[in-house]
């Protein structure tokens, strides 16, 4: 959902100031060296954290006062900078008093260069208040290596002239660098350049168009000087984020990930959605800290982990394994091991189904899906074309084969994931079966890739031919599985068509297309990527499409016989007491899975955008699937080949 949408459903006059609390001031949160909120989405958290500067900065205006921010970039406070241009331009917040200081730069690049954190600032947040240009701060990426030093010592001595930093935003990386202070980073360090990890490069290689382009350097301020801030405020969103935040909250000091230096500070606040929460002791393992509301989630959650964590079977676990792990206090409330077991085992072995649409005649009081109507009308969305049978490919399949009118929307062209390579042999093929005589397109597509600067959006009829390639991959595997192509819709969803990496905010006429598809087809079933990993992902911002849509479309007589089922991508699965229909696959099944896969030939052999996993997509979908068919049968049940997962969506 739109950022301003968000905030429009949030009283401003209710939006609590963030305020620092010391940590493991209560027995759940024993573990915990530094203080931390957790907020429900990004956009809460982003939100808090705008407000809370704009509170600093009219606070230091009603004192007569300069305020000082540091800055970060990166995804993370993109929406809070949004924020703050918003209170700038419909409130009147006046940034006229307020001096920053950024965290880091590219070295070297130049102020002009898109991935610039020069051009970031200004783009998305500089050009859009009325701060005094003198008052912006940024390493400079352009200097010689002979004056790096100099511009470093020059970059502290004015953050000391104006007295410090008031409060600084950090975000964090996955090695746990804050700024670009890599692992290894002395407590004492201050602004200078630095080499960058290749994680880090790695994962800014899809900005860059691969990480042969990712500068190997930066200046960053050091550990010393963003503890020199009066106040810190760090923000985490998404699972990626999940095991450093919990290595940082819960572990040691050690140089080796440099968030933790963060605890020698007595004004560090942790702001996180709860995927990247997801790993701390008081979410993972409640029962653990305090007394824990039994639900049946939790229990469920409870009673996985101790399978997990005593390498038994739930049929297996005795008393004493409740009683040793913490879960006393759920025996005590269900009476003995045996009843909580047989709870668990009936409850996943109800989940596996061979009949994803639903079986027809046949009793579905303990199915996962509903027998009737059948056949149903089926909407599987599809983020980018091939995320339909990388994450669901087994399932896709049966629910054709077993008779239901499925159809596969693809939510956006996917035309930035095809290099620009494959896009030139694809053209070149086409040259030399139609003369460029009779077709101008064909020069013109050339000339194109010719003047093609990776610093702009890319040439609209560049976009076009990669969209052409990746509908034309996706009609192969729809084909394979015997859909109709009247059945296929390629929706090309506004937001993503930039040209470029960075996306735009959702707008109303994305939300407006997808409600008039769902509107058309009147779907019984509809499939989505539940994929929460990455705030500010494409397949984040198509399933908030998405709910948008089913909001709207609620009151709806059709929509009341809909049921919403999601999927993960090729990165994760849902954690076993999550999943609520498991579909199994035959190893024939799997084989089928992987041929579709395969139709998407530019999404193989070193893709653009492969995430921090290096496994081809169709590896790492197969190796997923066995993982979840293992977890079912360490857990006492069947033995399958591989399994996809899914869990249903209330709306």
């Amino acid at each position: 959902m739109e950022f301003a949408t968000i905030y429009r459903m949030i009283n401003t006059s209710e939006i609590a100031l963030l305020e620092y609390k010391a940590p493991g001031s209560f027995e759940e949160t024993r573990y915990e060296k530094l203080h931390n909120v957790i907020v429900d989405s990004s956009s809460e958290g982003s939100i808090k954290i705008a407000h809370t500067i704009a509170s600093l900065i009219i606070e230091k205006q009603d004192q007569d006062q300069m305020c000082v921010l540091g800055l970060a970039t990166g995804s993370s406070p993109l929406s809070v900078y949004r924020e703050l241009v918003r209170l700038h331009k419909e409130e009147g917040l006046s940034f006229k008093n307020v001096i920053t200081f950024n965290l880091d730069e590219y070295f070297p690049l130049s102020k002009e260069d898109v991935q610039s954190y020069h051009y970031f600032m200004h783009s998305n947040l500089f050009d859009h208040v009325d701060i005094k240009t003198e008052n912006i701060n940024i390493p400079d990426g352009e200097v010689s290596i002979q004056e790096v030093r100099n511009s470093c010592i020059a970059y502290e001595k004015k953050i000391d002239q104006v007295g410090g930093i008031d409060l600084q935003i950090l975000g964090i990386g996955r090695t746990g660098h804050i700024g670009f202070n890599e692992p290894g980073s002395h407590l004492n360090s201050q602004t200078r350049t630095i080499t960058l990890d290749h994680l880090t490069r790695f994962d800014a290689a899809p900005a860059f168009q691969g990480i042969e382009n990712v500068p190997r350097k930066a200046v960053t301020m050091g550990i010393q000087t963003i503890l020199n801030a009066k106040r810190i405020l760090l923000m985490a969103w998404g699972s990626y984020k999940a095991e450093i935040i919990q290595k940082a909250i819960e572990g040691g000091v050690s140089a080796m990930i440099p968030t933790t230096y963060l605890q020698h500070h007595k004004n560090t606040t942790l702001i996180l959605d709860s995927e990247a929460a997801s790993e701390l002791t008081r979410i993972k393992t409640p029962w653990l800290v305090s007394t824990c509301d039994w639900n049946e989630a939790n229990r469920s959650k409870a009673i996985a982990w101790l399978c997990e964590t005593t390498g038994k079977s739930i049929l297996k676990l005795i008393d004493e394994d409740y009683n040793q792990h913490g879960m006393s206090d759920l025996l005590a409330l269900n009476g003995s091991a045996y009843d909580l077991n047989i709870e668990m085992f009936n409850r996943l072995q109800r989940s596996i189904t061979g009949w994803p649409g639903g079986k027809p005649n046949a009793d579905d009081q303990y199915r996962p899906e509903r027998a009737n109507p059948y056949p149903k009308r089926v909407i599987i969305f599809s983020p980018h074309p091939d995320d339909d049978v990388i994450s669901m490919g087994g399932t896709f399949d049966r629910l054709v084969s077993q008779g239901h009118e499925v159809h596969v929307v693809y939510q956006t062209s996917g035309n930035i994931a095809v290099s620009d390579q494959d896009a030139l042999k694809y053209l070149e093929v086409t040259s030399d079966l139609i003369e460029e005589k009779s077709n101008p397109q064909l020069e013109i597509l050339k000339k194109a890739f010719l003047e093609a600067n990776p610093n702009h959006p890319a040439n609209r009829s560049i976009c076009d031919l990669k969209g052409s390639i990746r509908k034309r991959e996706s009609l192969g595997a729809t084909r394979y599985f015997a859909v109709p192509d009247k059945q296929v819709h390629f929706m090309n969803l506004p937001f993503y068509e930039t040209g470029m990496i960075a996306k735009n905010p959702i707008s109303q006429k994305d939300i407006d297309l997808t409600v008039a598809i769902i509107e058309k087809i009147k779907p019984h079933q509809i499939y989505a990527a539940g994929d929460l990993a990455d705030p500010h992902g494409t397949h984040r911002v198509c399933l908030d499409i998405i709910f948008a849509a089913l909001k709207t479309l609620k009151p709806k007589p059709y929509m009341k016989d809909c049921w919403v089922w999601l999927y993960r991508g090729a990165w994760h699965e849902w954690d076993i007491h999550e999943i609520e229909m498991a579909v199994p696959m035959s190893p024939d099944q799997v084989l089928r899975k992987r041929k579709a896969i395969f139709y998407h030939q530019s999404q193989k052999d070193g893709v653009m955008f492969q995430g921090n996993d290096h496994r081809e997509f169709w590896v790492r979908a197969e190796e997923r699937n066995e993982a979840t068919a293992k977890k079912y049968q360490a857990m006492g049940l069947a033995e399958y080949a591989a399994i996809e997962a899914f869990k249903r969506y209330l709306f």
